[in-house]
């Protein structure tokens, strides 16, 4: 699950980290954060949203739904629609947005999902892949639970500007790579250790192709326009007539063709 995966302002220094990735030590700071800040409320949520289309009557599955902002957007909008997370502490925290009837389970994009072959229409995967070092299981699991023709929409950290804010912090990145990065997130009083696996955009696009996906559309989306008076601040550089940041990257993919081998040539 992830919902945001850069705020440099909450990155800190901590001689006692936390596990990695514990999104249930910082359950309730991130939810928070999550429900009003600029890149997930006001650009990556939005987004996903426009992307996604007319919902209604659809089966989707929220994968990494968090606490259950975009499940409920969808929902709102008529679709059908579960919810999946490896964070137990976020799930509760969706359960009191959505009610007990909403359909929740934990569950990890890294290993097998409790869905049968071809139980969903549309699979929205927002801000999630990039915590995994190898994206082909989680990719076939999610091809395995799509009906021929659905969707999978995908919004993962956008490599440029990954390579870019290493670049201006002096490092040097090694962009052709798949490599980790490991920051970390201060919310709520509690820090936690987030571990990322960047990756080239080639890298992303073959290993959709290996899994079976046909990519039809690659977005850069603009933020939504009254983010510009909501956050001035951060806002401030991005002159008056520009509404886009590099930030996150979109693909709308369709499962419509049988997985592939990609021989990778470096």
């Amino acid at each position: 699950m992830a919902r945001m995966s850069a705020l440099p302002e909450n990155r800190v220094a901590t001689a006692n980290p936390s596990p990695l990735n514990d999104y249930d030590l910082m359950a309730e700071g991130y939810s928070t954060e999550n429900d009003s800040n600029l890149l997930n409320a006001y650009y990556e949520r939005p987004a996903m949203l426009e992307l996604a289309g007319e919902v209604a009557g659809r089966r989707i599955l929220d994968a990494g739904c968090g606490s259950g902002p975009l499940f409920a957007e969808l929902r709102d909008r008529g679709a059908v629609v579960t919810g999946v997370d490896a964070s137990a502490g976020m799930l509760e925290l969706a359960r009191r947005r959505l009610g007990a009837g909403a359909d929740l389970r934990v569950a990890d994009l890294a290993g097998p999902l409790p869905f049968p072959d071809e139980a969903f229409d549309d699979v929205i995967a927002s801000l999630v892949l990039h915590y995994l070092e190898d994206w082909g299981p989680a990719l076939a699991e999610l091809r395995r639970v799509l009906k021929p023709g659905g969707r999978l929409l995908v919004s993962v950290d956008h490599p440029f500007s990954v390579t870019l804010f290493q670049h201006l912090a002096g490092e040097k990145p090694r962009y052709f790579e798949t490599r980790g990065r490991t920051d970390a997130w201060t919310m709520g009083g509690r820090t936690v250790q987030m571990r990322f696996w960047d990756r080239p955009l080639h890298a992303m696009t073959e290993a959709f192709t290996a899994a079976g996906f046909r990519i039809s559309v690659i977005s850069e989306p603009p933020f939504v326009p009254a983010a510009r008076d909501l956050f001035p601040e951060e806002l401030r550089d991005i002159e008056p007539t520009r509404t886009r940041f590099l930030c996150f990257l979109f693909f709308v993919l369709e499962a419509d063709q049988a997985p592939v081998t990609i021989n990778r040539r470096d």
